[in-house]
């Protein structure tokens, strides 16, 4: 692969960490007996940017393209909560320029203007303006449509796809495919199997490349938030194979190499379940790690599920890949969260 020779900036200053959790596997262990799988994490929702998440690895491509191209503010599109367009923001901070997002409003009535988690963050970023949306609608003639007005006043717009899931976007997963390498060598450590969110696709499809362009032979199974299994794999396969061929791998993308778990979504994009607070709470109290409501708590989930119905062998090692997101946490209060037992003052 040749990454070095596309344009890219730099939102995080090393490799992530790649840490097992003990205590977790330990729990679902003691559930089955005493045996189970160890489960490590690759923790990507420390990357730079405001508040971290993998929408930071998409976002260094995507950014060069735009400052190559001059523009002066870039223009995505989301859900009302959207990780990817609070670190569209983020990006636009560190780089001086302005962003506009369009926020697709995915389930009636749950966007609010007085929101807490991301769409407060949209705010303290200095985003110009948030066109809201009702689902269904063509959200790259809105983007168009604000690229239009800013064109007229002078100024240059970049559209940037929801969760930064075009080609070039993926390529940052294609890199993080490689740094997991890299890190699996230095410290010895050989996985069995990985856990990702499947979402908008450019995460997964960059993974699956990324991990067939270095000949890993590590399956991949993305957990999806939002589509049924058989149009997932076939847009992360369709994209999987363009990011390949971006990125120089000679060799097409297997078919199979894509694998897609449907079976986690519950009620819909966005809306919680109980497996999925079960995977919030259970990833604080054993290892004190927080995940989102919307996509990393639905593949923990599905990561769970897993272990306790057997897909994952006694002593396989598997990796489950973190891709940040926690700040909409705090619109989920109600859902996610336990009162504190408390009591009076002691002496």
């Amino acid at each position: 692969m040749h990454l070095a020779r596309i344009p890219r900036r730099r939102y995080t200053a090393g490799p992530t960490p790649l840490e097992p959790m003990p205590h977790l596997s330990r729990a679902l262990a003691d559930e089955l007996g005493g045996a189970g799988p160890e489960l490590w994490i690759k923790r990507d929702d420390l990357l730079g940017l405001t508040a971290g998440g993998n929408k930071t690895r998409k976002l260094e491509f995507l950014v060069a393209d735009a400052l190559a191209q001059g523009a002066d503010t870039l223009v995505t599109v989301g859900a009302v909560q959207s990780n990817h367009c609070r670190l569209t923001a983020s990006a636009a901070v560190r780089e001086g320029m302005k962003c506009r997002l369009v926020l697709e409003e995915r389930v009636p009535g749950s966007f609010d203007p007085d929101a807490s988690g991301n769409h407060l963050l949209f705010g303290l970023l200095g985003v110009e303006r948030a066109n809201v949306v009702p689902a269904g609608t063509d959200l790259h003639a809105a983007m168009e449509a604000i690229a239009a007005d800013l064109d007229a006043q002078g100024r240059r717009a970049y559209l940037i796809p929801g969760g930064g899931s075009n080609a070039l976007g993926a390529l940052g997963y294609v890199a993080c495919a490689e740094e997991l390498m890299d890190q699996t060598f230095e410290m010895g450590v050989a996985f069995d199997r990985l856990v990702v969110a499947s979402g908008s696709g450019g995460t997964h499809a960059g993974i699956v490349a990324g991990l067939h362009g270095v000949h890993a032979n590590l399956p991949v199974t993305g957990i999806s938030v939002r589509a049924e299994r058989a149009a997932q794999e076939a847009k992360i396969h369709g994209l999987a194979q363009e990011v390949a061929t971006l990125a120089g791998v000679a060799t097409p993308v297997p078919q199979d190499a894509v694998v897609v778990e449907d079976g986690y979504v519950g009620p819909g994009y966005s809306l919680p379940t109980e497996a999925m607070v079960e995977a919030v709470q259970l990833f604080a109290r054993t290892e004190g790690i927080l995940l989102d409501p919307v996509y990393t708590g639905k593949a923990a989930a599905g990561l769970i599920d897993g272990v306790r119905a057997g897909r994952f062998a006694p002593g396989e090692r598997v990796v489950f890949v973190h891709t940040g997101g926690a700040a909409a946490l705090f619109a989920y209060r109600s859902v996610v969260a336990s009162a504190v037992p408390t009591g009076g003052a002691s002496a």
